[in-house]
């Protein structure tokens, strides 16, 4: 039963779905049903979506993901971004489960989600102002105990990939839905409210609570995440070559970059210990820490996604983790999205390094990173402008030259996991309706025979995904690959949080059937959840098509620049089967 928002005439309505979870199933039906094809992202008659659904912001293990939802400026279709911590619960304790909204304040504006009623109210003096800040006033003004959603300056100033922060740390990252916020003139939802989210069978919620707890000691996914310094952290031997982007996927053989030691992260973090204890409500996990150096002056904002290291690191050339962690601190107070932005920077200075973008940023300059960010967040002279478009839209206006530099998919930048070691990623982000995303499906290495994590196995191979050499290409990988896919697919569905869940994590697939039963009060079953998953890719492949997104391919480099050097050497993905492993995808989806 979502909220129905009209920023422009203030009028909001309740509307009846009757046997929907309320996910982004829902969000997608809404939008497509309630906006014309062809619209601008930035155009009033667009619609936002934002959901905890039926089972989002519940307090359970892997409950705690709100879906934010419109089309995206950066791909033209359909994107979809998820925020973990407690704004969901919040959302919930407000009493709403989602809202659509439609229409442009005629002023900076706020939402005010209190008691089961939507409000909107003046934001003007909030403009320009960090999701730190933001949030800070907010709270000074409707009580400490509020959870917010606020986008910063990048998403007011329309950059196409701003990102909405959530509760200081919290991002939803991808695909620009800050941009969205700020062409509607919306600063923040604010949600004020505690009812907790009513589950049938509390019992059962206890026992599963215990179980993961328990878990936490003996698998080792969820030890890592729980442990310092998390799961975004890479400490220890580096990675080998080819599994990560360096130098915007152009240096294939041995980066090179020092990885940080664990010790190192001790003393830079919010707080001290590292720790975010009770990030996500009812949670046994901490999985997101908040990291910062001492000197930015907003440290706060340091929740630390598994990518940054990678994006705002690696990819740049940059291994000073001072430098990373305060970038990423600074990326999410102004609201920018640190995959988008690192792979954005990392085309310019590939360009800038070949004569294509004179006066551009060098990759490896740590000293200029702060005022890049900057930049881009503010649209700020002739660079700030161009990069604060996308490499896509960068290159298209630099010319053809620099068209094989932009490392996208459907106009988004490529996450920071190489494809080319690992294929079935690569056919992820080139198939995924709604853009690349690196946890749209679990690790290829994972499933490994020899390299992988055994104890999954079983897992992957109640959904068909048998495991598999690594670097094996071919009909058989397209069709585990979109297996493995539609069962992602349902977890975003449901709000449930993939780094808690099958195949590798604590949740499997019988105690995720038992989780949603016990919250739901009726029987889900483990085809519910892989149903909702083939509903949700089908619907934001409908939503694509209609809207004339971009080909389902990779850039050209990863077809024809292999690894060379370490145990991965020579890996590249051959077109031919790369084009057999689609088909095979396709049709495994039932998509022609």
């Amino acid at each position: 039963m979502p909220f129905i928002v009209d920023l422009t005439s203030g009028n909001v309505e309740k509307e009846h779905h009757p046997g929907e979870i309320g996910g982004s199933v829902l969000g997608l039906r809404l939008l497509a049903g309630r906006t014309p094809a062809g619209l601008d992202p930035f155009d009033p008659r667009t619609l936002l979506y934002v959901a905890a659904g039926a089972l989002g912001g519940t307090a359970a293990p892997g409950l705690a993901k709100a879906v934010f939802l419109a089309k995206s400026p950066l791909t033209g279709v359909a994107g979809e971004s998820h925020a973990l911590g407690p704004f969901a619960a919040g959302l919930r304790g407000a009493g709403a489960k989602a809202l659509a909204v439609t229409g442009r304040a005629a002023r900076l504006s706020y939402l005010l989600v209190q008691g089961g009623e939507v409000s909107l109210h003046d934001a003007s003096e909030l403009r320009g102002l960090g999701t730190a800040a933001t949030t800070d006033a907010l709270r000074a003004r409707h009580g400490q105990g509020a959870h917010v959603a606020a986008i910063g300056p990048a998403g007011e100033n329309l950059v196409r990939y701003a990102s909405v922060v959530t509760d200081y740390a919290y991002a939803a990252g991808r695909y620009g839905l800050g941009a969205v916020f700020g062409a509607k003139n919306l600063k923040a939802v604010v949600c004020v409210g505690d009812a907790p989210a009513q589950v049938a069978d509390p019992g059962a919620v206890a026992g599963l609570a215990a179980y993961y707890r328990d878990s936490l000691a003996t698998n080792p996914l969820a030890a890592l995440q729980a442990g310092l310094p998390g799961f975004a952290g890479w400490v220890g031997d580096p990675p080998a070559p080819g599994y990560a982007a360096v130098r915007n996927f152009s240096v294939a053989g041995a980066h090179g970059l020092r990885v940080p030691a664990a010790g190192d992260y001790d003393g830079r973090a919010m707080p001290p210990t590292g720790a975010t204890t009770g990030a996500c409500p009812g949670c046994p996990n901490d999985c997101l820490k908040v990291y910062a150096p001492p000197g930015p002056a907003e440290r706060r904002t340091g929740g630390l996604g598994q990518e940054a290291f990678l994006s705002l690191g690696w990819n740049l050339g940059i291994d000073d983790l001072d430098a990373v962690l305060a970038a990423n601190a600074r990326c999410n107070d102004l609201g920018l999205d640190p995959v988008s932005l690192g792979g954005t920077l990392a085309f310019a200075m590939e360009c800038a390094g070949r004569g294509l973008l004179p006066g551009g940023p060098a990759f490896g300059d740590p000293a200029a990173l702060p005022g890049l960010i900057d930049d881009v967040a503010g649209r700020t002279g002739e660079m700030g402008d161009l990069l604060a478009e996308g490499s896509a839209r960068a290159a298209a206006k630099l010319g053809p030259d620099a068209a094989p530099y932009a490392m996208t998919v459907k106009g988004t930048e490529l996450p920071c996991f190489d494809p080319r070691i690992q294929p079935g990623i690569g056919l992820g982000y080139a198939i995924a309706p709604g853009g690349p995303r690196y946890d749209a499906l679990e690790h290829d290495l994972d499933f490994d025979p020899v390299a992988g994590l055994a104890y999954s196995f079983g897992e992957a191979r109640l959904i068909g995904a048998e495991p598999a050499p690594v670097a094996g290409l071919d009909a058989e990988r397209g069709r585990r690959t979109a297996r493995l896919l539609r069962l992602w697919s349902g977890l975003d569905a449901l709000n449930l949080c993939v780094f808690a869940s099958s195949p590798t994590r604590p949740l499997t697939l019988d105690r995720l059937s038992a989780l949603a039963t016990a919250v739901l009060g009726r029987e889900f079953t483990v085809d519910d959840l892989l149903a909702a998953g083939q509903a949700r890719l089908d619907a934001m492949r409908a939503y694509a098509l209609r809207e004339g997104g971009g080909p389902d391919e990779l850039p050209a480099r990863m077809h024809e620049e292999p690894i060379t050097a370490g145990p991965h050497e020579g890996a590249v993905l051959d077109r031919a089967s790369f084009e057999l492993a689609r088909a095979a995808f396709y049709e495994e989806l039932g998509w022609r």
